[in-house]
C-alpha cells in the first residue's frame, strides 16, 4: 500500500515540474492545429454563424487570399452552382464562403484561388469533400407536418433560360403549443398572437434544397420580442437578406452573419408582411402603432396600418399613419370577405360566411379590438401587406387586402391614386380613383357599382380589379415618368364585391397594370391564373414580381391546393404551392414547380452571384 502511495506522490510531483504529454492541448510543443485540413489553406467551418447549416467557410489558414471562385459539383442530373467571391468577402469571412451544399450528403466543392505569403503568390485549384446535415424545421406536433414536408419539389417544366435559377421560399407552418401564449394589453389590441414557426429555404430548378434558415438561435416562440411570423424577405442590392418577425427587423448575409438584428422602435409594434429596401439606403416597414389615442379617449394598439421609414442606424425618419390618411370606416369590402380565410387566420368552419352590417355595427360599438376584421383603428380594417418605395417621386405604393385596393401615397401623406373598385369610397377619395381603359384609351364600363368589369367573367382578356390582393410593386425598368407599370397577385376572394355561388368558382391570378398617373387611368396589360381555375386559387398570401435580370415575371401562388375539413373546422391537407416564372409578356410559364405539403407566404429568385459580389 505504501509502495502504491509513494508511486502516486511521485507521479504528481513529476506532473508539477515537467511538461505533460497527456494534459497539453497541442502536445509537447504547445498549442497547435489538431483538426483535419483538406487542402492548401485552413480548416472547414460548417454553419459558421449558426443559422445556415448548408453553408461553410474554408478558412484562409493565415494566408492572404484573392481571386477566389467556387463550384458546387451537382449530383447526377442536378444543378451546378458556381460563383466568384470578391476580396471583401474573403476578408470578412476569413476564408472562402461555401453556399449550396446538399443536405445529408457529401458534396464535392471545387475552389480556385490565389494564395499570398509575403511576396510569394501561388495559384491553387482543389476539391473539398464536405458533409452537411439534413434539413430541419421546428416540430409542430401535428399530423400535417409529416415526412412529406421535406419532399423534393415536383418539377413540371424548366425552360433552359432559367435552368440556373435559385428560388428563396418563405413558408409558414402550423401554430405550435410553444407559441401564441400572450396578447397585448394596456393598451389592448394588436396582432401579437399571430405567431407561427417559419420554414425558409432555397431550392434549385431540380427541386433540391440548397440552403435553409435554422431559426432557433434567433427566433423564440416563447419570447415576446423574439417571436412572430418571419416575413418580408428581400435580397438587397448588396446581396444580403432583410426581413422581419413580430417585434424585430433584421438583416443577415447568406452565410448567416448578422448585419443588424433590432427591436422595433418603441412607438411601433407587430411587424409583418413587408420590409422594402429603398435605393436611398433606408427601409420601409409595415408595422402598427403601439399606442394610439382614439377620439373617444380609448388607447389601442392598431393592426397592420402604419408604414415607417428607418435609416441604416434604425432611426425613424418618417411615418405613414393610414388611419389618418385613408378611411378606416370604409367597410364595403370586408362585409364580403370569406371569414374562413381572413389572411392567415384560417378557420374552415367559417368558410363562405360573411359579416353582416349588423355584425359590423355591433363590433364598432364594442370594446373588442385586435386582429379582427372591423372598422376603425384598433381592428384589422386595412391589412396592408406590401409597401414599395417609388424613389422617382418619393412616394409609397401599398397593397391593402381588406380594402381590395392598391394605393399610392406621397411624402406629404396625401393620396395620389387608388387602383380598386370605386364602390364605397367617400367623396373625399373619389378624385383619386383610377379609371379603367382599354389599349386604345377608351373607358371601360364596369357596371353601376363599378365592381364588375368586362374581364370579371370573360376568360382571356378584359379588365378586372384586384381582390384581397397581395403585393403591389412598381416595375421600375418598364416605367417612365407618369407612365408606370405595377404588378400584383390578385387572390380573388370577394371578386366583384361578392362571394360566388360555389367556392369552386374562385380563382387567383398574377396581373400587371399600366397606369397613366397624369390622366388617372389604368389599363390591364397582362394576367395569368384565371385559366387555371380553382386549383390555382390561393385564398391568402402569395406574390407577383418582375425580375429585371431575365426580363421575367415571377408568381408564387402560395396557398393553392389546401383541402379544408368542414366537419372539424381544420385542414385535411396542407397546400401545394405553385412557383411560376414567365418570359415577360408571354402567356404560358417558362418555369413551373409545385411544392408539396407546405403553406407558403412568398417566394422569389435568389442570386448567389449578388450575394458574394
Amino acid at each position: 500500500m505504501k509502495k502504491v502511495l509513494s508511486s502516486v506522490v511521485a507521479a504528481i510531483a513529476l506532473i508539477a515540474v515537467a511538461p505533460s504529454t497527456v494534459m497539453a492541448i497541442g502536445g509537447p510543443s504547445g498549442a497547435k492545429i489538431d483538426y483535419m485540413l483538406q487542402g492548401q489553406i485552413g480548416e472547414v467551418i460548417m454553419n459558421p454563424y449558426e443559422i445556415a447549416p448548408l453553408t461553410a467557410i474554408i478558412r484562409n489558414g493565415g494566408y492572404v487570399l484573392k481571386n477566389a471562385s467556387v463550384r458546387i459539383v451537382p449530383k447526377e442530373g442536378g444543378q451546378e452552382i458556381k460563383y466568384k467571391v470578391s476580396d471583401k468577402h474573403l476578408l470578412t469571412h476569413g476564408g472562402i464562403p461555401v453556399f449550396g451544399l446538399y443536405p445529408n450528403y457529401v458534396t464535392s466543392v471545387e475552389v480556385e484561388y490565389d494564395r499570398f505569403l509575403a511576396d510569394k503568390k501561388e495559384h491553387f485549384k482543389e476539391t473539398y469533400k464536405i458533409y452537411a446535415p439534413n434539413v430541419y424545421a421546428e416540430p409542430t406536433g401535428t399530423q400535417l407536418q409529416t415526412a412529406g414536408f421535406f419532399e423534393k419539389a415536383n418539377i413540371v417544366k424548366v425552360d433552359p433560360k432559367f435552368k440556373d435559377r435559385l428560388y428563396l421560399v418563405n413558408n409558414l407552418m402550423e401554430k405550435t403549443g410553444k407559441g401564441a401564449k400572450v396578447v397585448w394589453n394596456n393598451p389592448t389590441g394588436g396582432a401579437l398572437e399571430w405567431d407561427f414557426n417559419s420554414h425558409n429555404f432555397i431550392i434549385d430548378t431540380t427541386g433540391e434544397i440548397r440552403w435553409f434558415l435554422f431559426t432557433p438561435p434567433i427566433h423564440d416562440l416563447r419570447s415576446v420580442v423574439k417571436s412572430g411570423n418571419m416575413m418580408g424577405f428581400k435580397q438587397n442590392d448588396d446581396g444580403a437578406l432583410s426581413w422581419g418577425f413580430g417585434q424585430r427587423y433584421v438583416k443577415y448575409d447568406i452565410l448567416g452573419r448578422v448585419i443588424f438584428n433590432r427591436e422595433l422602435p418603441f412607438n411601433y409594434n407587430d411587424f409583418s408582411h413587408s420590409m422594402d429596401d429603398s435605393p436611398n439606403g433606408n427601409y420601409f416597414l409595415r408595422v402598427a402603432s403601439s399606442n394610439l389615442k382614439k377620439l373617444d379617449g380609448k388607447n389601442v394598439r392598431t393592426v397592420r396600418d402604419v408604414v415607417i421609414e428607418v435609416d441604416k442606424d434604425g432611426v425613424v425618419q418618417d411615418e405613414w399613419r393610414m388611419f389618418d390618411i385613408l378611411d378606416p370606416y370604409r367597410d364595403v369590402n370586408f362585409k364580403v370577405l370569406d371569414q374562413g380565410a381572413v389572411c392567415l387566420n384560417i378557420d374552415a368552419s367559417q368558410a363562405g360566411k360573411t359579416l353582416s352590417a349588423k355584425d359590423l355595427e355591433a363590433l364598432d360599438k364594442s370594446d373588442k379590438f385586435g386582429d379582427i376584421v372591423g372598422s376603425g383603428a384598433g381592428r384589422n380594417w386595412l391589412h396592408a401587406n406590401s409597401v414599395d418605395h417609388d424613389a422617382e417621386d418619393d412616394s409609397i405604393i401599398i397593397s391593402s387586402r381588406h380594402q381590395s385596393a392598391i394605393i399610392k401615397i406621397g411624402r406629404d401623406k396625401k393620396v395620389k391614386w387608388i387602383l380598386g373598385s370605386p364602390e364605397g369610397w367617400s367623396d373625399k377619395y373619389k378624385p383619386y380613383l383610377l379609371t379603367p381603359v382599354d389599349s386604345k384609351g377608351n373607358k371601360i364600363d364596369c357596371g353601376e357599382s363599378g365592381s364588375k368589369c368586362p374581364g370579371y367573367e370573360s376568360e382571356g382578356g378584359g379588365f378586372d380589379w384586384t381582390w384581397t390582393q397581395h403585393t403591389a410593386f412598381k416595375i421600375d425598368e418598364k416605367s417612365k415618368g407618369d407612365i408606370i407599370y405595377v404588378s400584383a397577385f390578385d387572390n380573388g376572394d370577394s371578386r366583384g364585391m361578392e362571394q360566388p355561388a360555389l367556392p369552386s368558382m374562385k380563382y387567383s391570378r398574377g396581373v400587371i397594370y399600366k397606369i397613366d398617373q397624369k390622366k388617372m387611368s389604368v389599363e390591364q396589360v397582362w394576367e395569368y391564373g384565371k385559366q387555371r381555375g380553382n386549383g390555382f386559387y390561393s385564398p391568402v398570401t402569395s406574390l407577383t414580381e418582375y425580375q429585371a435580370d431575365k426580363d421575367s415575371v415571377f408568381i408564387y401562388s402560395a396557398t393553392a391546393g389546401g383541402e379544408f375539413d368542414f366537419q372539424t373546422g381544420g385542414m385535411k391537407s396542407q397546400p401545394n404551392p405553385f412557383l411560376l416564372e414567365f418570359k415577360y409578356g408571354e402567356k404560358e410559364p417558362a418555369v413551373e414547380i409545385q411544392l408539396m405539403n407546405t403553406a407558403g407566404y412568398q417566394a422569389m429568385p435568389f442570386s448567389v452571384q449578388k450575394a458574394f459580389k
